[in-house]
């Protein structure tokens, strides 16, 4: 035993005793003391620290921007060449506005990390003998674990015992085939992680069976976190990401244009280096809209906690942007559109008639079979127990989606018996006789009774039931294993019937997406008579159906070219429902994807949004980004409400950052050209930004209107350059029209010409959020009582500040009275013509074509990746 109760890398080569006795464990688990030391001196399971910076820490990082680096070095230019004040005021701007950033994300990731950890994943653990839930990160070296289907293996082990347990390694292996694990209490001579048919690793999942694994490695000392640097490598972009991207990257470009301009300009009327180089500092930190990142973080935030008032949980907050850009909902019948309380109400042969040893065989099938129990074995089992006693499992050939059938091999007074339960088309076409209640021997399956057998399912599925097939096979006494092989020559017994009714509110809820702009796509194992059969009484009409086997001979050009007509994706493997989502994002789409079973994660992965419920099987919840308290689509709806509230409230930023903002600060720099001073001081033009910011900090708690949650929105580019390039010029033309108010008719020296222009420009940036926040008219669009209070406080505060002993510390002079009405006039008539141009750009732009194109836009990085 070491002191640290580790084992070797290669653990699976040793003995389980020496494992046992190095970890200082055994097939008892640990006691819940020691178990806490270890994690104290291992800690956590976790292959990547997830912990979230220290309140300090985010304070520090904010330093870390470039522009804040270049106002710090201007402090201390400043300082060190005798302005004080000046050092001051910039030190102390920089300060209040990493403080309001770092106390607001700070506060919203936190909102989301506790929403986050109430759907974390469990595990079942043996401590101090007894069987517990416990968090997968609290694991340590020495625990044991009870693994079953559905689960994800939460770390590295060694197996103790095992039934026909089947892991999914690819992530490790590249092998896309279940690879069978079990126990064995010598080594496996072969170092490589393939050949450990004794162990179990992080990452794998469990795709069928049981097993009791002794934990030898956690965190990043396992397999996958050995290899962890590569696969922590960011994800690809996510839409929310891509569009600030593309917005900081525009504004960015303008900054350096005007930036650039300003110096030249200043330093070619020979004006003071210094001042000159503060006044194009405080101009680029004036155009950066450095507020944005808090405000989508708020935002998301804010819109998560409402989310989960409805029962929905988020575990990326950028997937609420996704989610309400979502414009296609694929997802199952079952349980979503369906009340997924199954019953089983026939047991019919290949002619349709009674048949109850079907109902027999199936019971030995559900009961005996050790894989994931799926709603159709639960009602086999819930109902009269057949007479079926007496009957032990020998073997079983495990479910898989590519058969889509299950076999048990079972034994009763020296009979084996092989029972087939699947799909009807791959079990009819597996057997080659068939039996009737009215005659005990079997019969050829000769074609007329295959027509007849397909055509009585047939019938079953237009009436809305769903079918299995049973079969079984007997074998010659002593035969104790079974093979894929065995499963031919098989004897038909018929059909066991299930009825799953339509959900009570699906019909409503799906009408209502449909109104939201979202369109549903179903895809799901049944047979298309099934589901078309559910959807008719759903009121969902079939534009066009897709089956698994036709996906399977189409391309991939030819799949997306099928996409715009199909609506029913009928008999289709998880592979197929992935290709599906994959082809509809390559048509421009955001997808989301509903879904809570093992054959779920691939299209959960590709998905723009993953979907899963409360009771999925690990596999699911951790592939998803959403999850469901409860399975109903109706709250769907309320969070595709929620994500486009909160791309709403993050587009009102943007909108005053690109309109009112960039054309106060273009007029800076005009006027700079202009007049033999600068029209504002580089402290005034900070102080501008920090009070212009703190007006905006409410935006994430404003309400948005109902015709913007309407339809999906996407980030465009175009017209948010569009949008600028047309309120912009309304803007610096107010702005101007105040020079030559100061100018010519109060004939202003530069310390009142600074003063006005100060209070009008704040008033116009600050005051024009009443106009910009809403496409409707803004007296009947009201804002957020705290928006409100804090948008009049600023520039109350700005008319305010030159009669205080603090406004001549910023330069200021105090105005007269008419001076400041015929500013008050100016603003007024800015917000008039705002709203007219405002509604002027909306009317002229088409919102049909305008959303068509900016879907288009916002996904051709996606389309170029794929």
């Amino acid at each position: 035993m070491t002191s640290a109760h580790t084992v070797s890398p290669k653990f699976w080569q040793a003995a389980i005793g020496e494992i046992e006795h190095e970890l200082a464990s055994t097939a008892a688990g640990l006691g819940s003391a020691e178990a806490a030391r270890r994690l104290v001196r291992c800690g956590p399971n976790l292959i990547e620290s997830r912990r979230r910076l220290s309140l300090p820490r985010k304070f520090v990082g904010r330093f870390g921007n470039p522009l804040v680096l270049i106002l710090l070095i201007a402090a201390a230019i400043s300082a060190a060449s005798g302005e004080l004040a000046a050092f001051i005021i910039i030190t102390t701007i920089v300060l209040i506005s990493a403080i309001l950033d770092t106390a607001q994300e700070f506060r919203a990731e936190s909102a989301a990390e506790r929403l986050k950890s109430s759907v974390a994943l469990t595990e079942q653990v043996l401590r101090d003998g007894s069987e517990i839930t416990l968090p997968g990160q609290d694991l340590v070296p020495g625990d044991v674990v009870l693994l079953a289907a559905g689960d994800l293996v939460p770390a590295d082990g060694r197996i103790l015992e095992s039934r026909d347990f089947f892991v999914n390694e690819a992530l490790l292996t590249g092998e896309s085939f279940p690879s069978e694990k079990h126990s064995a209490d010598e080594g496996i001579s072969s170092p490589a992680l393939a050949d450990a048919v004794n162990a179990v690793f992080m990452g794998s999942s469990v795709m069928n069976g049981t097993a009791r694994v002794m934990i030898c490695a956690t965190g990043r000392r396992t397999e996958l976190g050995q290899i962890g640097a590569m696969l922590r490598r960011a994800p690809p972009p996510t839409a929310l990401e891509q569009g600030t991207h593309r917005f900081g990257m525009l504004i960015v470009r303008l900054t350096q244009v005007l930036v650039l301009f300003v110096l030249l300009v200043n330093l070619l009327f020979h004006r003071p280096l210094l001042e000159s180089f503060l006044f194009a500092v405080a101009l680029a930190v004036g155009l950066t809209p450095e507020l944005l990142p808090m405000i989508v973080s708020v935002t998301l935030a804010r819109g998560a906690i409402r989310m989960s008032r409805a029962q929905v949980i988020v575990k990326r907050l950028a997937a609420i942007h996704d989610l309400g850009s979502m414009d296609v909902l694929c997802t199952d019948k079952t349980g979503t559109l369906t009340e997924a309380r199954i019953r089983l109400v026939q047991q019919v042969s290949a002619s349709g008639a009674d048949f109850p040893r079907v109902g027999e065989l199936a019971w030995l099938n559900s009961h005996f079979q050790s894989g994931l129990r799926s709603p159709l074995d639960t009602a086999i089992m819930e109902g009269p127990l057949p007479a079926a006693a007496g009957w032990t499992k020998l073997d079983e050939v495990p479910f898989d989606f590519q058969r889509r059938r299950v076999s048990v091999l079972v034994e009763r007074d020296g009979r084996h018996l092989l029972v087939t339960k699947g799909a009807p088309e791959d079990v009819i076409r597996a057997a080659s006789r068939y039996e009737e209640p009215d005659d005990p021997a079997p019969r050829a399956f000769d074609e007329r009774a295959r027509v007849l057998a397909v055509a009585t399912f047939g019938r079953l599925s237009e009436q809305g039931f769903r079918a299995l097939a049973v079969a079984w096979r007997e074998f010659e006494p002593g035969r104790s294993q079974a093979v894929l092989e065995d499963e031919q020559q098989l004897t038909f017994a018929g059909f066991a019937v299930f009825l799953d009714p339509p959900k009570a509110g699906a019909a409503s809820a799906i009408a209502a997406l449909g109104a939201k702009g979202v369109a549903i796509k179903i895809l799901s194992g049944d047979d298309e008579r099934v589901t078309k059969h559910v959807c008719g009484e759903l009121g969902i009409a079939a534009t066009g159906v897709l089956t698994g086997p036709e996906i399977a001979g189409l391309s991939d050009e030819a799949l997306a070219a099928r996409l715009g007509e199909a609506n029913l994706f009928c008999r289709v493997t998880p592979a197929q429902k992935n290709r599906v989502i994959l082809a509809l994002k390559r048509r421009g789409h955001v997808v989301g994807y509903l879904g809570d079973g093992v054959n779920d994660a691939p299209a959960l992965h590709s998905a723009d949004v993953g979907i899963s419920v409360d009771s999925a099987v690990d596999v699911a919840k951790d592939a998803a980004d959403i999850i469901l308290l409860k399975q109903d689509l109706g709250v769907l709806q309320h969070g595709v409400v929620e994500g486009r509230r909160a791309f709403g409230n993050i587009m009102k930023y943007i909108m005053m950052a690109t309109s009112s903002n960039f054309g106060n600060m273009f007029s800076m720099a005009g006027a700079s050209l202009l007049l033999p001073f600068l029209p504002m001081l580089p402290v005034q033009v900070l102080l501008n930004n920090v009070l212009y910011d703190f007006s905006e900090l409410p935006i994430p708690l404003d309400e948005v209107d109902d015709a913007a949650t309407a339809q999906p929105e996407h980030w465009d580019m175009r017209f948010i350059r569009d949008f600028m390039l047309v309120l912009g010029p309304v803007s610096s033309l107010f702005d101007f029209l105040t020079f030559g108010l100061l100018l010519l008719v109060f004939h202003a020296s530069e310390g009142l010409f600074q003063t006005g222009w100060f209070i009008e420009s704040l008033a116009t940036q600050v005051l024009v959020i009443f106009v910009l926040r809403t496409w409707e008219n803004p007296f009947r669009s009201r804002p957020h009582p705290l928006l409100a209070v804090t948008s009049c406080s600023v520039v109350a505060a700005a008319v305010l500040l030159p009669f205080t002993p603090l406004g001549a510390w910023f330069g200021f002079v105090a105005p007269s009275a008419p001076f400041l009405l015929a500013i008050a006039a100016l603003a007024a008539a800015y917000l008039l013509l705002a709203q007219t141009v405002k509604f002027m750009f909306h009317r002229l732009r088409s919102p049909a074509d305008t959303r068509a194109a900016a879907t288009l836009r916002s996904h051709l990085p996606l389309i170029e990746r794929s």
